[in-house]
């Protein structure tokens, strides 16, 4: 299935999406669970749709938001594929290169991403993103896969000089707005093998980024195996697995984002991700 988180009106909801139509969940199913963050805890998922649907809704007629708009955490991952170490003169890490994200600094697909007016180094960094399903502490690599829900695009925004104002990462990627996800949850049991999934970035239709999962340093579940260890995964966390290689700041001279850009980022099986690029003055109004 794949699951989408969207606004109509004033209104959150959620639902399975075919083809350019969203079905939500009947009534009494959205008051149990009342988003897709608590339908994943309830282990719901595989019931959406199970007692009849509720309303439909054209896909260009509702405003995406990131699949999980409210998760705990969201850990992202640095330094994960050797392109990107090597391009950006970094050695390979002896352990995962973890840093967070706070819920505000999304955008869902085809929202506007926001240039900071503090910087002129905004950066883009495709990604693959896990979404937990389900408690967990301590897993081993062997069970990590059990713990998923699904897949999704990710667009992690990066404002380079603020991020290496310190050895810390957390204001450089925490910035409102400044990274993306979506369009939309693929559930696990659609993609049999993560490792076969390619990922490319285009900017204004211009191939920036191109990838294999295949190529991570550190795997999916070397990662949800590292993280799980330090921290309890709770259902609807996300986990940023790491770019490739092409990111704007090594490139000569430097590509960075600036208004008027549109960032796409795609992984094969799990859609293309689309975000305009607006200043901070634009992207700040009611």
């Amino acid at each position: 299935m794949k699951l989408v988180s969207f606004m109509t009106g004033d209104r959150c909801s959620y639902g399975v999406m075919s083809g350019d139509s969203i079905h939500e969940p009947d009534d009494a199913f959205l008051q149990q669970h009342p988003d897709l963050r608590s339908a994943i805890a309830a282990d719901k998922m595989t019931g959406l749709g199970a007692g009849g649907f509720g309303d439909e809704h054209a896909a260009a007629n509702v405003e995406f938001l990131p699949p999980i708009p409210n998760p705990d955490k969201i850990l992202c991952v640095g330094a994960n594929y050797r392109s990107h170490i090597e391009e950006m003169g970094r050695e390979i890490p002896n352990y995962p290169v973890i840093f967070v994200r706070f819920p505000g600094s999304q955008s869902g697909h085809q929202q506007a991403i926001i240039c900071p007016s503090v910087s002129e180094k905004f950066d883009f960094e495709g990604e693959l993103a896990i979404v937990i399903g389900k408690r967990a502490r301590h897993v081993q690599r062997a069970d990590a896969f059990d713990c998923i829900a699904g897949y999704s695009c990710f667009m992690d925004g990066s404002v380079r000089d603020w991020q290496r104002h310190t050895m810390q990462f957390t204001g450089g990627k925490n910035f409102h707005r400044s990274g993306a996800m979506g369009p939309f949850l693929v559930t696990r049991d659609e993609i049999q093998d993560p490792k076969s999934l390619s990922l490319t970035t285009r900017v204004d239709g211009e191939l920036m980024q191109q990838g294999s999962i295949a190529d991570l340093v550190f795997d999916i579940p070397a990662l949800i195996e590292y993280c799980s260890t330090f921290a309890e995964l709770l259902p609807g966390d996300v986990i940023a697995t790491g770019t490739a290689g092409g990111v704007g700041a090594a490139r000569t001279p430097p590509r960075w984002l600036e208004a008027g850009d549109l960032v796409e980022v795609e992984v094969s099986g799990l859609g293309k991700l689309r975000n305009p690029v607006v200043d901070e003055e634009q992207g700040l109004r009611p």
